[in-house]
């Protein structure tokens, strides 16, 4: 790719993740994480009683750990042969989990519900009409509060400090459904989503074409720990935060993979194995619709786009989608990974809930990588 945002370097292609074993970093660990980390004798890298904000903080092996999991559920509640049988697989049973909403969702909301339930989880569901964050309770209180009620708290937040208070406050783990920074949640789907259908992420190539969001930033947190090359096309004054940028450069670096940034949707999408978008105006944006459905002009992922990627590419978007994001042609194709990446939502996220409050041992083979 020859036009590289100048204040970026390139870096190596990375050439055994598997054997790489990260240290994690980012945001310092609160003592009920390492206090639950360093105790554990799990044969498995123990992610439980920690909190999940953000992928930053997760290491190669604690990701691949929790979409392993995700594959063990999937594998339980789905195959009519598989030889455990999931009515009496119920290792949440007796537990609750509190789900604060405060900004609207689909899939979050149906992937939590639904999916605790099946692993004996009671869920306690709470918009903004039931409680408000540091508004009629300060965030320490609601924190502190809600732990003696329940055994792990969900918050899909406007901010991320937000949820970073709440975390910081609780006594019990606090896990992201959505902030204005990241959305680990979702990638951990999209992960799984392009591990079933390549077989692997290590070494794949993703086209990012929009704008500079939340999920594009959860995605600088984890592809390059993945081995995966990150190809990124945003209008100019729509870029990636650059704090997190400069993390996922620290990352690409650490990985021997590569970040590289671009105004040319067609440039990030050459030789692509994936391509994702994603919405042009978030949610709390709609007063800069106009300007950005302008600033956009020309960043439509098309069958245009698309045939300058590999010939086994794929297409991800997290939903809801709108006609000027992505065509017909390309959202309803073969290419079109939409609807996998919808349902893996629920897998993942169950991993996510079990592995904090439990250290699971998967039943299946752990997948490749």
């Amino acid at each position: 790719m020859s036009r590289i945002l100048s204040s970026f370097q390139r870096f190596s292609k990375i050439i055994s993740p598997s054997i790489h074993h990260a240290k994690p970093s980012g945001a310092l660990l609160s003592k009920r994480e390492l206090s639950s980390e360093s105790h554990s004798d799990h044969p498995f890298p123990s992610v439980k009683g920690r909190n999940f904000l953000t992928l930053k903080n997760f290491t190669s092996d604690e990701i691949h750990y929790l979409l392993w999991c995700a594959a063990d559920l999937k594998a339980r509640f789905k195959d009519p042969n598989w030889k455990y049988l999931s009515e009496s697989f119920s290792p949440l049973s007796g537990k609750s989990a509190a789900l604060i909403f405060l900004k609207r969702s689909t899939r979050t909301r149906i992937s939590m519900e639904t999916g605790l339930s099946l692993l004996g989880c009671q869920p306690v569901f709470l918009t903004d009409k039931d409680i408000h964050l540091g508004v009629n309770e300060n965030i320490y209180d609601t924190a502190r509060v809600l732990s003696g009620f329940v055994d792990i708290i969900l918050a899909r937040v406007n901010k991320q400090e937000e949820v970073e208070s709440l975390a910081n406050n609780a006594t019990v783990p606090v896990v992201s459904g959505l902030s204005d920074l990241y959305h680990p949640l979702q990638i951990l789907a999209d992960l799984q989503t392009l591990q079933e259908h390549f077989g692997s992420l290590y070494n794949h190539t993703v086209a990012w074409v929009g704008d500079g969001n939340n999920i594009l930033h959860s995605f600088l947190m984890a592809a390059p720990k993945m081995g995966m090359k990150l190809q990124i096309a945003t209008p100019k004054g729509y870029d990636p935060d650059p704090e997190i940028l400069k993390d996922a450069m620290e990352f690409a670096k650490e990985f021997k993979t590569t970040i590289e940034l671009t105004r040319d949707p067609r440039e990030a999408c050459e030789k692509a194995d994936v391509v994702v978008t994603d919405t042009w105006v978030s949610m709390g944006q709609e007063e800069e619709s106009a300007a950005r459905l302008k600033a956009f002009q020309g960043y439509q992922v098309n069958k245009e786009l698309m045939s300058l990627t590999n010939q086994d590419s794929v297409f991800l978007h997290c939903l809801p989608r709108h006609p000027e994001e992505v065509t017909d042609d390309v959202f309803y194709s073969e290419k079109s990974l939409i609807w996998q990446e919808a349902e893996n939502r629920k897998w993942t996220a169950m991993a996510v809930m079990l592995c904090l409050l439990e250290n699971h041992t998967p039943n299946i083979p752990m997948p490749t990588f």
